[in-house]
């Protein structure tokens, strides 16, 4: 599915991203392995009322961006320029993986953009680096890593779907050495761990029961740490909660966006 892009710029930035929907606005944000194209099926199934805004990050699809070094809060400045260059004052975030990690960095950051906030299969550190499974797709180069993601990310069930199969295939992006080597290179001084109790903003973290890497468990702890912070866990899921179980996901990141109105744009 071809979608129209529309863009922002933001200094030297310029962000691509792709829309539907009206209402409450919702940034989405992709996992490391993607750009917006993660969310083209997952945005409709946000419903009515609801604005979805999925972007491609720095190094990702149409944005474009210098080829300079980056980090976590970088990108997290991006998200909230985009919110800003919108005409918001401030947008429900929803992060998974590699997005998880600027949705919570936005939200400890520039907390003043972000209205809710929602993050899924994710770690407060780069401690997802050394994770099982995970680490070993890192190594991988980004062809070798296609094969690796369909049983990190589809249970098994999954797996014998051929239509969520080609559907996750064509998600995948290859990026080059040196954008993919950029996008890793942001990821290891990233730590919030401490930081977490700052995150004021209403919280809901979603995580796959059976995820490989960033188990249950790690929420928990995220949700702990994370003043009225609320974990869901997804029978069966894997690490791709927006792919396989892109119903449950977007069930419960509507009725949590709904349940925490914003003003509406400027």
């Amino acid at each position: 599915m071809t979608t129209a892009l529309n863009t922002v710029k933001a200094g030297e930035i310029e962000i691509a991203y792709a829309e539907s929907g009206a209402g409450e606005p919702v940034i989405l944000l992709h996992g490391g392995e993607s750009t917006h194209i993660q969310y083209d099926t997952f945005r409709p199934l946000l419903g009515d009322g609801i604005r979805a805004i999925a972007y491609d990050q720095r190094d990702s699809g149409a944005s474009v961006n210098p080829p300079d070094s980056y980090g976590i809060p970088d990108l997290a400045e991006d998200c909230a320029a985009l919110i800003r260059g919108l005409g918001y004052e401030r947008a429900h975030i929803f992060g998974s993986s590699f997005g998880g990690f600027i949705a919570l960095q936005v939200a400890v950051s520039v907390p003043d953009v972000v209205q809710s906030l929602t993050v899924g299969a994710t770690f407060s550190d780069a401690s997802a680096l050394q994770a099982p499974v995970a680490s070993e797709i890192i190594e991988l180069s980004p062809s070798q890593r296609d094969a690796q993601m369909l049983a990190f990310a589809l249970s098994e069930r999954g797996q014998a779907d051929e239509k969520l199969v080609a559907e996750l295939r064509s998600i995948l992006v290859h990026r080059s050495p040196e954008a993919d080597a950029r996008r890793l290179a942001a990821i290891p001084g990233f730590d919030l761990t401490k930081r977490l109790p700052e995150i004021t903003a209403p919280t809901l973290l979603i995580y796959g029961e059976d995820d490989p890497a960033a188990r249950p468990e790690i929420g928990q702890k995220i949700a702990d740490a994370i003043p009225g912070a609320r974990l869901e866990v997804i029978p069966g899921a894997r690490h791709g909660i927006t792919m396989e179980f892109a119903r449950e996901t977007a069930q419960l990141l509507r009725d949590f966006v709904l349940a925490h109105p914003s003003q509406p744009a400027r």
